[in-house]
């Protein structure tokens, strides 16, 4: 039986807010793994979060809603959103540092 590839798209995300010292990037490591996504966060000087994540874009939309939330101990006040064609250079979810 043949399998067609999945249609992947690529999301990149600056979350602002309360989301760094708060376990942020580890909670966006732990969803995107358990979700098979590839890409990576790291943090910013200016304190944010940059995501980027490649999956189906159902994926990625669910993905999405749990960067708005985040672990207990972050507050997050904005999430900027953009939207690409993936690349497939990444294997694993992964920090970055």
């Amino acid at each position: 039986m043949e399998t067609t590839p999945r249609e992947t798209t690529r999301l990149h995300a600056v979350v602002r807010g309360i989301v760094q010292g708060v376990g942020y990037r580890w909670f966006v490591i732990r969803a995107a793994r358990s979700m098979e996504l590839t890409g990576f966060a790291r943090n910013l000087r200016d304190g944010g979060v940059e995501v980027v994540a490649e999956g189906t874009r159902e994926e990625l939309e669910r993905f999405l809603g749990m960067l708005y939330e985040g672990p207990r101990a972050s507050a997050v006040r904005d999430v900027e959103v953009g939207w690409t064609e993936a690349t497939g250079e990444y294997y694993v979810f992964d920090v970055l540092i």
